[in-house]
């Protein structure tokens, strides 16, 4: 049983924004999951040429104006436009909330390398001469950006920052959000993560040249995690954003709730720069089960991290299988980078979306391309091509590691 705390101290979600390259609200997103529907498809993105990527298509000038646009970062649209949808979906009164009192906590992979390599761009154009150098670079490309444009689009006046922990973002923006709401540094949240990283050609050609990046002729099949197959990571752009507030508070306004952030754990690997280690991925997983005082057997639904890098879907699966050993057949694991690919510092957030959902319908969606499994990865409990049906849905875990040896996990509860 998960502990029991004062409901001043239950951290709750009740509004999602998010946009993916399949789908740019919950219920279109969840529909494409289960659907089987990919959002993966070719691109072409200079010095680097074809590749293939996750690409989002969402109305940036719903929530803000071209000039606006032009001024900020794709990761500043992003995450403005996942903010107002979040807002809207919470269904909270926004023109009377006290915005000194809203925190924004936005998980990143990187940011300024997409308008730096534009700038070098555009100065050829003028033999490299820095006189033609944006005056908008700077605040373009500090680290806070993305939270700092989601700050001034919505009037938010209280603390904002991003959070900087590789591919673990996502899941880092949401756990600092709890932190804070249970310290009463802010009474609100908006919460995630943003990435814009389909747009800097260097991500390609860093995983290129690591020989991590996939390639199919079918953009579809491309991203195939835990497959013998799998041949690397889909780069994605995206981002998901989550309304977190006190349990308290979101029952004193009657607010719809998709879940209860129950647990949490982030530790570090300590032992390679890009080569992930099973054992502390496990170390943090069996973290944010004792806080949740969870045991492994009442997770319903593991929302996996797998990448389809050869190396890193077996090490996942070597820590699953140490927290699980033989018996997990009763949870059902899943992927959602299959679909989409990798968002990068949105992954996290996006990931646990798709299957929040599921507290409702107890339907797990399935990961797809898993044609031949990897023996290394042939766990019980992976759900494969098809949704499966689940007698009950309690406890979703979901899964976010990330370069540099950081991970993340955090576990999510019915109401």
């Amino acid at each position: 049983m998960v502990a029991v705390r004062p409901d001043e101290q239950r951290i709750v979600i009740t509004g999602i924004g998010l946009a993916a390259p399949n789908g740019n609200s919950l219920g279109e997103y969840r529909e494409n999951l289960l659907e089987g529907r990919s959002g993966v498809s070719d691109y072409e993105i200079r010095y680097f040429g074809k590749t293939l990527a996750g690409i989002c298509d969402f109305d940036a000038l719903k929530y803000q104006r071209r000039k606006e646009i032009r001024r900020g970062t794709r990761a500043g649209s992003v995450g403005i436009y996942c903010s107002h949808e979040a807002v809207t979906d919470s269904g909270i009164d926004w023109d009377n909330t006290d915005k000194s009192r809203v925190g924004i906590y936005i998980g990143v992979t990187e940011h300024g390398n997409v308008e730096t390599e534009n700038e070098i761009y555009q100065i050829k154009a003028y033999d490299y001469d820095t006189q033609y150098w944006t005056h908008h670079h700077n605040p373009r490309t500090v680290a806070n950006s993305p939270a700092g444009e989601i700050s001034l689009n919505l009037g938010i006046t209280g603390p904002h920052y991003t959070i900087g922990a590789a591919c673990a973002a996502g899941n880092a923006g949401l756990i600092q959000a709890v932190q804070m709401l249970r310290l009463g540094e802010c009474d609100l949240a908006l919460a995630g993560g943003v990435s814009e990283s389909i747009h800097t050609f260097g991500i390609f050609a860093g995983f290129n040249s690591q020989g991590a990046l996939a390639v199919n002729d079918d953009p579809t099949k491309a991203s195939r995690p835990f497959d013998r197959d799998r041949n690397g990571i889909v780069v994605a752009e995206g981002g998901c954003i989550y309304v977190v507030e006190r349990l308290s508070d979101a029952k004193a306004r009657r607010a719809e709730i998709y879940g209860e952030v129950v647990g949490y754990a982030m530790n570090s690997d300590a032992s390679d720069f890009v080569n992930p280690n099973d054992e502390r991925q496990a170390e943090c997983i069996q973290l944010a089960l004792q806080r949740a005082e969870l045991g492994a057997e009442e997770i319903d639904i593991v929302s996996t991290h797998a990448t389809s890098t050869t190396t890193g879907d077996v090490q996942e699966c070597k820590a699953l299988q140490r927290i699980w050993g033989d018996k997990g057949g009763t949870t059902a694991l899943n992927n959602t980078k299959s679909f989409i690919g990798h968002a990068m510092g949105a992954a996290g957030a996006l990931e646990l979306a798709g299957n929040l959902p599921a507290f409702v319908d107890r339907v797990c969606h399935a990961t797809i391309n898993l044609d031949n499994i990897d023996p290394e990865c042939n766990l019980p409990g992976i759900v494969a091509n098809q949704p499966r049906k689940l007698e009950k849905v309690d406890y979703i875990l979901n899964n976010s590691f990330g370069m540099l040896g950081i991970n993340s996990v955090v576990i999510v509860g019915r109401i």
